[in-house]
């Protein structure tokens, strides 16, 4: 007998998600949005003034049980250390939420070598961490789901953010593949791109400086609200890529349909540093 493909479990009260980066922006709305469905919560981030202020409302506002971990995922064997405070703790995660991520702008021989290593380890080392130490958990259960993060800027080559782009590129792929070696386990796998975000990001990254934001060919700025409900959607409808905002949607398709050297050479120019 074929056996019917397996489909998304729905959130229920016994549900818990672990959310990285969760003490603003995206992950901040992720976690709202997640309480608002019944979801307990373990929350991730370095600030633990922020969370608590978070897990209080939260706790009140949907009745939920939510959990702080403060953590900072840029050190070494930050992922592993996590997983074991969860377990020592007796919670199992049902949901992850791999969306703790850096960015940086400008030229690659500019950047500091501290400031590349540190984006490395958040967007790829702790995301796979995480995903690896949680998934097998899951697959055993015949239930869960990973939302990674990733970005708009997975779908090509980006001068003047090269590492950024880089680990975006990643999640993705990275995202597809393991949905792919999952299929049919009752556990889905989903990578969220969203484009640029009203959110303390661009500050951080220095995108201030570029036109990307602000320039004739700027990309969609939705809020992080908007990011959050069409990522947990598409996590609950079991998708495996979601591209937030429809215009971003078509400008994913450019590298498609354009050579890959005359893409790079238009996203140098997009992103150029502003005068």
């Amino acid at each position: 007998m074929t056996q019917a493909p397996a489909t998304p479990p729905l959130i229920t009260r016994t549900s818990t998600a672990l959310i990285t980066g969760a003490s603003s922006g995206i992950g901040e709305s992720l976690a709202r949005q997640l309480a608002a469905r019944g979801a307990d919560l373990i929350l991730v981030a370095r600030t633990e003034t922020r969370l608590e202020t978070l897990a209080a409302e939260l706790r009140a506002r949907c009745h939920v049980q939510v959990h702080v971990l403060p953590a900072d995922l840029n050190r070494p064997g930050a992922a592993a250390d996590l997983a074991r405070e969860v377990r020592a703790r007796g919670l199992s995660v049902d949901i992850l939420v791999n969306n703790a991520g850096l960015g940086s702008y400008g030229e690659f021989s500019t950047q500091q070598t501290a400031e590349i290593d540190h984006m490395i380890a958040v967007n790829i080392s702790a995301l796979t961490g995480l995903t690896r130490a949680f998934l097998p958990d899951m697959l055993t259960r015949g239930r869960g789901r990973i939302l990674n993060v990733a970005s708009t800027a997975a779908f090509q080559p980006g001068p003047m953010m090269a590492v950024y782009y880089a680990t975006k590129a990643y999640v993705l792929s990275f995202s597809e593949a393991v949905a792919e070696e999952v299929a049919g386990s009752g556990v889905f796998v989903t990578a969220l791109c969203p484009g640029p975000v009203r959110t303390g990001f661009q500050a951080v990254s220095q995108l201030h400086e570029s036109d990307l934001l602000s320039g004739p060919a700027r990309l969609t700025i939705l809020s992080a609200d908007e990011v959050a409900r069409l990522g947990v959607q598409g996590m609950l409808r079991g998708q495996r890529v979601v591209v937030a905002g429809r215009l971003n949607r078509v400008q994913t398709l450019l590298p498609r349909l354009l050579p890959r050297a005359v893409m790079t050479r238009l996203i140098a120019r997009v992103q150029g540093r502003r005068t």
